[in-house]
């Protein structure tokens, strides 16, 4: 589904025209009436709600298999799909060497510390030089696994711009087990941040559904508990270091939505060090000096990211049932951070620190 909207060519209309099914999708049992553009602007990622009106002036859009227009209204189990005239890329993972960071590895699971700036799965424009692929060519010769299987493979993932601790399943049986552990919130996995401001308190909880931003769809949005919309997301948070300006928190995940933590750090006045897509590339804190300013630009370009790394990761063993615990220091780019940071408060009157 990543694809299906940036590969919306849209032709002349030709009865002879062969199409292909790039998205798919039944309407709710409760589902009020509703525009189709709308209803899928609502679900298509990387979609604008213009090109779905001109997918579905040209025919491209259908519902219970017949083309309609942007108006039609949406009803209860209508099926939808989105019809191009052109299959979709070839997804087929191919095996790539590429360094891996295995910390641990058995005959049913691999944990390995994510580099960052590497995306985890293909896809996106991304189609190569991804995690996957470096780990279909580390398991090359075990025929059991298929990195095109989709019951084997990566059981959770983290953005490309976030390093840290990754399991990947090699049996069909330890996805399963493992999946489940995640969906039923079992599992442990905590996060370092580098945030912007200071806190108050010395920890902290943040409560708020998780859902698609409406105005900009690669970013998410949080909405009330309440509101019915997204999906609910709770984030624990403990101070670890403060450096007056900014502060390192440990973030402890509840649950795990998409930009969970960045979404939630927004959410409570406190960005991501480094985040352009949340507004951490901004001076949010801090003094007018030309000074302050450089040394700021600096800090971005020892770490030009979201300063976020997976930290740690618990699980029970699929097979054993073993507790497995498993801990990653901070990468090179954010240890060089956190010490121009530390270096800037000890040279620093900290009576000059102000909110």
């Amino acid at each position: 589904m990543a694809e299906e909207a940036q590969d919306m060519t849209l032709l002349e209309d030709d009865e002879e025209q062969q199409l292909y099914e790039h998205f798919r999708i039944v309407v709710d049992k409760g589902q009020e009436p509703l525009r189709v553009d709308k209803y899928m602007f609502e679900r298509l990622k990387h979609s604008s709600r213009n090109r779905i009106q001109k997918a579905a002036d040209a025919g491209f859009v259908h519902v219970n298999d017949q083309p309609v227009k942007s108006n039609y209204k949406v009803r209860p189990l209508d099926v939808i799909t989105l019809m191009l005239d052109a299959p979709q890329h070839d997804h087929t993972i191919e095996a790539e060497d590429i360094p891996l960071d295995i910390v641990y590895e058995d005959s049913d699971l691999m944990v390995v510390n994510k580099a960052p700036g590497m995306v985890v799965h293909p896809g996106a424009g991304n189609f190569h030089g991804t995690l996957i692929n470096a780990v279909a060519w580390h398991l090359k010769d075990l025929t059991s696994f298929d990195a095109n299987d989709p019951a084997v493979g990566l059981v959770h993932r983290i953005d490309k711009d976030t390093s840290g601790l990754l399991v990947i399943a090699k049996t069909p049986v330890a996805k399963t087990k493992l999946g489940l552990q995640f969906f039923n919130k079992t599992t442990h996995r905590s996060y370092n941040a580098l945030v912007w401001g200071n806190f108050n308190e010395e920890e902290g909880r943040i409560e708020g559904n998780i859902g698609r931003d409406p105005r900009d769809r690669l970013r998410m949005n949080v909405f009330p508990p309440d509101s019915e919309i997204g999906k609910s997301a709770v984030t624990h948070y403990r101070i670890l270091e403060r450096f007056g300006y900014v502060t390192l928190v440990e973030c402890i995940l509840e649950t795990g939505r998409t930009h969970q933590i960045r979404a939630h750090m927004k959410h409570i006045g406190h960005p991501l060090f480094g985040d352009e897509r949340y507004g951490g590339t901004e001076i949010l804190r801090g003094q007018r000096s030309s000074t302050y300013k450089a040394f700021i630009q600096n800090c971005f370009k020892v770490c030009n990211r979201q300063a976020l790394h997976a930290k740690t990761l618990g699980f029970v063993h699929p097979t054993t049932g073993r507790q497995m615990d498993f801990t990653s220091d901070l990468p090179n780019d954010m240890q060089q951070l956190l010490d121009k940071w530390s270096t800037y408060v000890h040279g620093t009157n900290n009576d000059t620190f102000e909110e």
